[in-house]
Parts: C-alpha cells; sequence; structure tokens
C-alpha cells in the first residue's frame, strides 16, 4: 500500500476516534446537567440541614459567642489553645481511646468467632437472633437497662451473692476501678450482635474455590482460616474496625445513661466532655472546638479506611 494512503488512512482513523470521544464527552456532560437538575432540591437539602451547621460550627470555635450574653467576638485560635491545656480534655482523649480499642477488639473478636461458629451450626438463626436483638436496643434503653443491672441492689449483685452465699452491694458503676469495665461490657453486649451479622456475610460471599482448592491439597482448620479465610475476609473485616472505631470515638449516649458525671474522669468521653461544656458551662465556643476535634479525626478516619479498603481490594484481586 502507498505510504501516502497509509498515513491519510490513519490520520482519518484518529480524526474519527477523536470525534467519537468527543461525542462520547458531550453526551456524559448532558447526562450530568439532567442528573444534577434531578438532584438539585436532595443537594440543597443536604447542603442546609449538614453542610451549613457544621460551617457554622466551625465558624463558632473561632469565637467568643455566649448563648445568653449575645457576644460573638473573634478569638482566633484561643479556644484550641486552651483545650490542649484542658487537663480535663486530655483525660476525655484517654478515655475515648480506651472505649474506641475496647470497641475494636472485644467486639470484633467475639463476633468472628460467633460468625465462625455459627455459619455451619444448625438451628443457627435463633442464636444469630438472640444475639443480634442488643443491638435493635437503642442505646438510651440499653444504658438504663444496664444501669440498673449494675445497681448495688441490681441483678448482677443478686447473683454474685447467690453464689458466694453472702450479700453484695457492690456500686459497680460508682466505684472508680469497677465503673470502666462495667460500661465496656454493656457496649460489647450490644455491639457484638452487629459485628458477626457483618462478618458472617462476609464469610458467605467468600470466593469457594480457593477453600476447595486448598482442603484437596490436605489443609487443616487452622492453615485454611489463616491463610485463605482471613486475607479473603480482609476488606470485611477493615469495615467493622472502622466501623467500630468510629462508635467508640463518639460514644455518649450509654456513658450519660449509665451515670457520665463531669468531671469523673473515668466516665468522661470527649462527646461527654462536650456535652459539659455546652449546656453545663455554657461555653458553646469552647464545645464547638471540641466538635471540631472530633470531627477532624472522624474525616482522617474515614481517609484511612478508604486507602486501606483500595489497598485490602487490590489484595483480594
Amino acid at each position: 500500500m502507498n505510504p501516502l494512503m497509509q498515513h491519510d488512512q490513519q490520520l482519518l482513523a484518529r480524526i474519527g476516534l477523536a470525534h467519537i470521544k468527543a461525542r462520547e464527552r458531550a453526551r456524559q456532560r448532558r447526562q450530568l446537567r439532567v442528573a444534577l437538575r434531578f438532584m438539585a432540591p436532595a443537594l440543597l437539602l443536604v447542603g442546609g440541614l449538614l453542610l451549613l451547621p457544621v460551617l457554622y460550627n466551625i465558624w463558632l470555635s473561632f469565637t467568643q459567642w455566649q448563648l445568653f450574653e449575645g457576644r460573638d467576638d473573634f478569638a482566633g485560635w484561643q479556644n484550641y489553645i486552651q483545650l490542649s491545656d484542658n487537663p480535663y480534655f486530655d483525660e476525655a482523649l484517654g478515655n475515648t481511646a480506651l472505649w474506641v480499642v475496647a470497641s475494636v477488639l472485644f467486639p470484633l473478636s467475639l463476633g468472628l468467632g460467633m460468625a465462625l461458629l455459627f455459619r455451619r451450626m444448625p438451628g443457627q438463626e435463633w442464636f444469630k437472633s438472640i444475639i443480634f436483638l442488643p443491638r435493635i436496643l437503642a442505646p438510651t434503653a440499653a444504658g438504663v437497662m444496664w444501669y440498673y443491672v449494675y445497681a448495688p441492689q441490681g441483678m448482677l449483685n443478686q447473683m454474685l451473692g447467690v453464689f458466694t452465699n453472702m450479700p453484695v452491694e457492690t456500686g459497680w458503676l460508682f466505684e472508680e476501678q469497677l465503673v470502666t469495665p462495667a460500661i465496656i461490657l454493656a457496649f460489647v453486649w450490644q455491639s457484638c450482635g452487629l459485628v458477626m451479622v457483618l462478618l458472617l456475610l462476609g464469610l458467605a460471599a467468600l470466593p469457594r474455590d480457593p477453600l476447595e482448592a486448598a482442603r484437596m491439597d490436605g489443609a487443616g482448620p487452622w492453615p485454611l482460616f489463616r491463610h485463605i479465610t482471613l486475607p479473603l475476609l480482609a476488606p470485611t473485616l477493615l469495615m467493622v474496625v472502622i466501623l467500630s472505631v468510629l462508635a467508640g470515638f463518639t460514644v455518649f449516649d450509654l456513658l450519660w445513661v449509665m451515670g457520665a458525671n463531669y468531671p469523673q474522669q473515668r466516665t468522661l468521653s470527649l462527646a461527654v466532655f462536650m456535652y459539659f461544656e455546652a449546656f453545663q458551662k455554657n461555653s458553646w465556643a469552647f464545645a464547638a472546638a471540641t466538635a471540631v476535634v472530633i470531627g477532624g479525626v472522624v474525616l482522617a478516619v474515614t481517609w484511612l479506611q478508604t486507602l486501606l479498603q483500595a489497598r485490602a481490594d487490590r489484595m483480594v484481586r
């Protein structure tokens, strides 16, 4: 073929391909404009109800705003500096880190164990329903129930009295060394069911071919779990860990109902600290700065989840 004709054909092909791509981009832009028209009411509603309050809270954290005094003087970074120097904030941050570790470690361990146990157990639906039942309760209702369980004359002390054959009147929520394990137990009791269900769904979605191939090669239960099941389950485990971290970081209602009292340091989380600063001490701008810190950590955890989730998905593929 004549080189000149071949060059012309290649040029025409490139022009045609560019024309097709341009038409495709124009079609996508038209579809985007149509989609935005339909989404505009929802976007405006979400922006008005969610985005504007967040922006207002950020602005509030840089002021000295008082609810009953009408002051809104600009304070710069003063609230954040005071926050870093506040010993109760440091205590709340440490306690929140403890809730986060507990909310990840115990529910994940128990939930994974129960998911593996109930996966092929006869009558598993009944057991799963019973274990998931606490999750249906509102945290406030669960907190009230556990408050009476831990009361000096509550069910826990009554049961201990039966086993020890002596009266027990331990104030589980009033002893400094006992209140944290008691609240962690209540938190784990309510969160294990959801973790178990999520992991059961993850186990059900695992591909069967690698498991069957490993069994045919003579792999036992532990090597099968460690080298096949666990890596394939990594995306689901990561999602559960991130959800548990967020739950532990924002815990409030369970602590509040079970007797969190500022400045009782053992039950002071960041959310409880923020509540007392705003509604008890009328330090609204200071509380807004605390909310910004909590929100920043949540955003950082969410961003980290996105990166790790993408990496886990690539490893599975």
